[in-house]
């Protein structure tokens, strides 16, 4: 009586099938697949044991910490005549008697994560199971029966293998770019990405029920938003936005996740020190694209933070124009979250496509913090009974700002409301080129416009008019200022009723945090009594000098200049506002010779000082992925008035293709100047 054939080894073949599944930037030295595909794996078994005519075969593929049919984390399935495209399945490709070769393929509803795969041997009197070996499943935007199927090859591409990226920052007006490395691809980042799921609360009280819900791209966002940050749980990153930022790093120096991925690894999962709102936004981008989900990094300028709900965002000033604290309502210059594409078959139908998620820890959601996904569609239709949170990101976007005057007796004016502020210029990167795509119109429709104030209406259910005021005020000047110049402000009054008036003018320029935070120092300018004929308009020149602003400039520098004008019989208020961004100088790359793989190559880094003092303990710090193995880091003790100072890096290129050569400078008066080259580099040298 023949016995059930022995396994002796199986072969996974992991560098066709992860070619074929576009995983061997991860790794052609283990199986890494997505799901809903077929991949190919061959069986050795004893010498002559394997009987092709009475021997049946089954697989199981399991995971989890206690595998269940169940909660299907545990799946069996024979091997039969044909792939079934919708669930797990095999067949034999060949049976030679000591070799057997299987195509597999996953359900595309599959769990992901880390599989055991094993062969299950038979006979009419014996059953035996051989464990052949590990693989990982991940999310397949390829597969259309994958709830995040893409149906674009350009935007898989973008969205999914792209390891570069653009973060937007900066100020409405003037845009900056921020190079970021995604490295979604890099070495163990798929491990950490994994042992990042394990890791959250819900994992770690329930693990069985957690692993149930690992099909569900809803679920493992919401899983990532939440451990991105460490507010509630063994998170990635600890948030600050305020000096001093000892006892890490700070918030701009971080170029690329790979770095704060492989730290929070190897440090036990303690939180990696310190990360800012598109530090974080980054950070989820790399783990959702390396678990399978298309995901983009978006900014959107002018960013509300609406805490109570109300959809508005109350500004509060004193008599003299100067903005209070303490109100917890805030607009950021700018917000980066990130969209991930999916099913939303939680939903009912027209919510699938874009979601909102964020993981800057801002607000709760159902007890942990974390943010959608929010339908992009739902926000722009102002549907706010739609979840995850989409009330909150319809007021990141579509908030009115109100402006009060607080009086000393302690009472409260409204002054105006602006409709207009909050929202702009929604920002990502564009798909195959490095250019901005402004994606506006995805989250609302044309400011002002008939449909914009319906939908705000609808979410709202409140009304405010506006009374038109007698007296106006308006501030005059350049949406940005070079750093080191000075601010040339013109200040301009009308009187638009037809008597005389005389008016009271205050004027303040406050030093803002990115965050919508201003700093305690302002720059008040002495008040001013203006006599205005009927229907007059006067202009006032103002001036805020460099010497006045530039020792309190922090990172993504703003500066708020408030005018209030009060005309002085009736006490009527009206209130100016204008941001001026300050725009670092430039950073000067220049590539000397030819990008050849493994030839050694030299760049030229030049800045020149632009202020009146000098500028000292001056950093350059140089890195690319492919192009320096470690960061490089140069040491200027003095860079003088007006001088410009070059430094020159070498390096080999390791990898082809193109890369991006990234230069960051910092001394005691500028920080975070950032620069980069793009580089192609080539296998041999053009003639």
């Amino acid at each position: 009586m023949a016995g059930v054939a022995e396994v002796s080894y199986a072969d996974f073949h992991c560098e066709k099938n992860n070619q074929e599944h576009r995983t061997a930037e991860i790794s052609t030295k283990r199986l890494i697949v997505r799901r809903g595909q077929i991949f190919h794996i061959t069986v050795q078994f004893n010498k002559s044991q394997c009987n092709p005519d009475s021997d049946r075969f089954a697989l199981t593929a399991e995971t989890g910490p206690r595998p269940s049919p169940t909660s299907g984390t545990k799946v069996l399935f024979p091997l039969k005549n044909s792939i079934n495209a919708k669930k797990w399945s095999g067949v034999v490709v060949s049976n030679n008697g000591t070799l057997l070769s299987l195509a597999i393929s996953s359900s595309p509803n599959a769990k992901i994560g880390r599989y055991t795969l094993s062969l299950l041997s038979s006979t009419d009197y014996q059953i035996k199971s051989f464990k052949l070996g590990e693989f990982i499943l991940l999310f397949n935007p390829w597969c259309s029966d994958d709830e995040v199927f893409l149906d674009s090859a350009e935007q898989r591409e973008e969205y999914v293998m792209n390891e570069d990226g653009i973060v937007y920052v900066g100020h409405c007006s003037f845009i900056n770019k921020r190079p970021w490395y995604f490295g979604q691809f890099e070495e163990n980042i798929v491990d950490i990405c994994l042992k990042l799921l394990d890791n959250n609360r819900k994992c770690l009280n329930t693990p069985e029920k957690d692993y149930m819900r690992r099909n569900d791209p809803v679920y493992i966002s919401r899983v990532v938003t939440a451990m991105v940050n460490c507010n509630d749980d063994r998170g990635i990153l600890q948030g600050k936005w305020n000096e001093p930022y000892s006892g890490g790093a700070y918030p701009w120096s971080w170029n690329g996740s790979v770095a704060i991925l492989h730290q929070w690894n190897r440090y036990g999962c303690r939180p990696v020190r310190y990360g800012q709102c598109w530090v974080y936004a980054a950070v989820a981008c790399t783990v959702l694209r390396c678990l399978g989900i298309p995901t983009r990094v978006v900014t959107n300028f002018n960013s509300a933070h609406d805490t109570n709900g109300n959809l508005t965002i109350d500004k509060v000033y004193d008599e003299r124009g100067r903005e209070c604290g303490g109100q917890n309502d805030s607009i950021w210059n700018f917000h980066v979250w990130v969209e991930s594409w999916m099913a939303r078959n939680d939903l009912k139908s027209g919510h699938d496509g874009w979601q909102v998620l964020d993981p800057t820890p801002q607000e709760k959601s159902e007890g942990t913090y974390c943010c959608g996904p929010a339908p992009v569609n739902a926000i722009k239709e102002g549907a706010v009974d739609m979840k995850f949170d989409v009330p909150f990101v319809f007021a990141e976007v579509n908030a009115d700002q109100v402006s009060w005057i607080c009086r000393r007796d302690g009472g409260k004016e409204k002054i105006s409301v602006e409709t207009r502020h909050v929202g702009r210029n929604i920002s990502t990167k564009s798909c195959g080129s490095t250019d901005r795509d402004d994606i506006t119109h995805n989250y609302k429709y044309p400011e002002g416009s008939n449909q914009e104030r319906a939908i705000f209406t609808k979410a709202d259910l409140t009304n405010r008019p506006q009374r038109e005021k007698k007296l106006q005020i308006h501030v005059k000047t350049d949406e940005s200022v070079n750093h080191g110049s000075d601010i040339k402000v013109l200040i301009s009054i009308s009187n638009c009723s037809p008597v005389n008036m005389v008016c009271k003018l205050n004027f303040n320029a406050q030093i803002m945090k990115y965050n919508g935070i201003p700093l305690s120092q302002a720059i008040t300018k002495n008040v001013q009594e203006i006599a205005l004929e009927a229907n007059e308009e006067r202009t006032v020149p103002l001036e805020v000098s460099y010497s006045e602003y530039g020792n309190y400039l922090e990172n993504q520098h703003l500066i708020k200049l408030i005018a209030l004008a009060a005309d002085v019989a009736t006490n009527e208020n009206v209130l100016a506002v204008k941001d001026v961004a300050v725009v670092n100088p430039d950073i000067t790359i220049q590539i000397l010779g030819q990008p050849i793989l493994n030839q050694q190559l030299m760049a030229e880094i030049s800045f020149r000082n632009p202020l009146l003092v000098p500028l000292l303990d001056c950093v350059f710090t140089i890195e690319g992925v492919g192009l320096i193995d470690e960061i490089q880091q140069m040491n200027v003790r003095e860079i003088k008035v007006n001088e410009t100072t070059t430094v020159t890096v070498q390096f080999t290129p390791k990898r082809m293709g193109p890369r991006k050569l990234l230069v960051d400078f910092d001394c005691n008066r500028i920080k975070d100047v950032k620069g980069f080259k793009n580089i192609t580099v080539q296998c041999f040298k053009l003639i």
